[in-house]
Parts: structure tokens; C-alpha cells; sequence
């Protein structure tokens, strides 16, 4: 047995040695991965983005406004005139967290009456909106026992913070996590499938053919990615009546701006596996080089882990994935309800990289067998 096992062996160790490509993937890759998201990955969400509607405008409420910010846990991104300009930037996804103070708040802790704050929470990430929750909480409850300890017979509460959460009050995990799937099962199903589009018609033999046709490389591009269109916009279709018939996922917002949206970003998922295909020479690394592309789009875009919790640097590059952009137009359009008004910039982001994928693809793609 062992006289024939070590040729063998032997055989198939030469060959991996040759195929320096396949080797560096299987060994690049998780370790570029491991540092990659070792950092990246935080549970621990902070710094949510916030506005203020500070209808007092007084030393009092600069302090407790403050107070939020000090937490680590509310980032003031903007302060707002009126009620409805705070509601569009929860709901634009500009901020995550609202935070009102009244105008008779110091009035009502001079005259010894609880005075009351409204924080606003966007429950559609139900992790994100747990920690800025407790952090309310925990602001008021700070503050309350600094006010008791210098004011003596006092017999109401100072302070109350009122926490809103909107468009998931329940905090239901589904609620956020079938519309990322949507997502998330197009981006790898996609990606996979065009992935290997290319060097199966070479291991094929049936490459050959193609390129003794008229026909032009923009043209088989676009041949190569227009059959599965309708397949992701099926498989959207079947995810969304499951969530909504068996999980009880609301779909308030406009069903045709969501499957128009949706072509694009499946366009956009096909190209970018088209590309993968012109980068490799065999099914087994398009394979690869898929899964390190697909990875990222699933850990960086907010599907598993709140982007607010990642550092900075790792926030600028999930908004160079199409999943990022996607998934805010799902939980925008299924929880929130808005309109194109509030998307178009991410409608822009993903036509532009479906136009990018599909340039690319062509200049790199040779009606060649080398």
C-alpha cells in the first residue's frame, strides 16, 4: 500500500507546488481574513449617530445633553429646529438616535417637578438600539443621584428619560435579519454563480467556440449575466413572502422601488463575479476568490455586527461593498417605509458599481485560450 500511496503523494504535492496561485489563496486568505476581521468584528456598540432637538437652549440642557455624549455611546452628529427634521434623519438612516429635550425642562427641575427627556432609537438594529437604551437610562439614573444628593426633601423623581424605539418596537431579531438575508443570499448566489462562468467554458472546451464568433466581449459579458437576473429577483421574491407570511416581517414601504433597486444590485452582484471570473484560471479559484470577496459584504456591511461598533477605518470600507448600500435600502423601504428621497444616494452607489464591474470585466476579459 505504501509503494503506491507515496507516488501519489508525491504527485499531488508537485502539483499544488506548481499551481502558485491556488496555493497563495488557500494560505493568503485566511490569514489576511483573520486580521482583517479580528479587528473589525465589535460587539460593543458606541458612538451611535445622534441628533439634538434642544428646545430650551439653556445651560441646563447643553449639560445634559453633554451628559448623552459622555456616555461613549451617542455621537452628536447634528442639531436639528423642529420635530419633523429629526424624524427624516432617523429615517434617512442619517442618525440612529434622536434625543428631544423640552422646552420647560429647567423650569421643571427648579420647581422640583420631574422634568422629562424623549430619546428616539431606531429598533431596527435591535443590538444597536439595546445599548443606546441602556446608556439612556444609565445617563438618567447618574443624574438623578447627583440632583438627590444636594437637594433634600424632594419627593418626585428629577429627571425621567422616555426611550421611544421606532419602526421595530418589539426589538424582534427577524425584523432585522430576513431583510439582510435577501441580501445576503443574492450576494453569494450571485457572485458564484458568474464567478465561474468564465473558466467553466475554458475547462469546458467551449470557449473555443465563443471566441470564433462575431460576436463582441461586451456582448458576452452582458450574454453571461442577463439569464441570471431573473433568477435573483425569483429568489428575493421567495425570501420576502417567507419572512413576511412565516416570520411576520412588516413590508411597509413601496414593493416596485424595492424590486427596481433590486435589479440593480443584482446586476451589480453578477458583474462583480463576472470579474472574479477574468481574474482566475480554474473553477476551484473562482470558488476561493469568491468566498474572500463574499465574506467581507457579509462581516463589514452591517448584516451580523452593527457598523457603529467597527473602528473607523473598517466603516469607510464596508461602504465600498454593494451589500452596505443594499441592506439599507431593504430596511429602509421593509421597516421604515421611506421613498426614493431618502435612498438615491445608495441607488447611485450600486448603479456605479455594476457599471464599474461590467467595464472592468470586458477590459480584462481576452477572446484567447492563454
Amino acid at each position: 500500500m505504501m509503494s503506491r500511496f507515496w507516488p501519489m503523494f508525491r504527485k499531488e504535492f508537485v502539483q499544488m507546488r506548481r499551481d502558485r496561485l491556488t496555493l497563495g489563496i488557500m494560505i493568503g486568505i485566511p490569514v489576511v481574513q483573520l486580521l482583517l476581521f479580528g479587528y473589525a468584528i465589535q460587539t460593543d456598540v458606541r458612538n451611535l449617530a445622534t441628533v439634538v432637538l434642544d428646545q430650551s437652549r439653556t445651560p441646563e440642557s447643553r449639560d445634559v445633553i453633554a451628559a448623552f455624549q459622555n456616555t461613549g455611546n451617542f455621537r452628536i452628529v447634528a442639531h436639528v429646529d423642529d420635530r419633523p427634521a429629526l424624524d427624516r434623519a432617523i429615517a434617512r438612516g442619517d442618525a440612529q438616535a434622536g434625543i428631544i429635550v423640552p422646552y420647560d425642562y429647567p423650569r421643571r427641575l427648579g420647581r422640583g417637578t420631574t422634568a422629562t427627556l424623549q430619546v428616539i432609537v431606531d429598533a431596527g438594529d435591535p443590538l444597536a438600539s439595546q445599548a443606546a437604551i441602556s446608556a439612556a437610562a444609565g445617563v438618567a439614573q447618574v443624574r438623578n443621584l447627583a440632583i438627590l444628593s444636594h437637594a433634600t426633601g424632594r419627593a418626585s423623581v428629577p429627571v425621567e428619560v422616555r426611550v421611544r424605539p421606532r419602526y421595530n418596537p418589539g426589538l424582534r431579531s427577524p425584523n432585522y435579519i430576513v431583510p439582510g438575508l435577501v441580501g445576503v443570499i443574492l450576494t453569494i448566489t450571485m457572485v458564484l454563480i458568474t464567478a465561474m462562468a468564465i473558466v467553466r467554458e475554458r475547462e469546458r472546451g467551449t470557449l473555443e467556440q465563443l471566441i470564433v464568433t462575431p460576436i463582441t466581449k461586451t456582448e458576452l459579458m452582458l450574454g453571461k449575466i442577463a439569464p441570471y437576473v431573473g433568477v435573483g429577483l425569483i429568489q428575493m421574491t421567495a425570501v420576502l413572502a417567507l419572512g413576511r407570511f412565516v416570520f411576520d416581517v412588516p413590508l411597509t414601504g413601496n414593493v416596485l422601488l424595492l424590486y427596481t433597486i433590486a435589479l440593480i444590485f443584482v446586476v451589480a452582484s453578477l458583474a462583480l463575479g463576472l470579474f472574479i471570473s477574468t481574474l482566475v484560471r480554474t473553477q476551484q479559484q473562482a470558488m476561493q476568490v469568491s468566498f474572500f470577496f463574499v465574506l467581507p459584504n457579509i462581516l463589514l456591511s452591517g448584516f451580523m455586527f452593527p457598523r457603529q461598533a467597527m473602528p473607523e477605518v473598517f466603516q469607510w470600507m464596508g461602504l465600498l461593498l454593494p451589500l452596505t448600500h443594499f441592506l439599507k435600502v431593504l430596511r429602509g423601504i421593509l421597516l421604515k417605509g421611506v421613498g426614493l428621497e431618502a435612498l438615491w444616494q445608495e441607488v447611485l452607489v450600486l448603479a456605479g458599481f455594476a457599471a464599474l464591474m461590467i467595464v472592468l470585466s470586458v477590459r480584462r476579459f481576452r477572446k484567447t485560450l492563454d
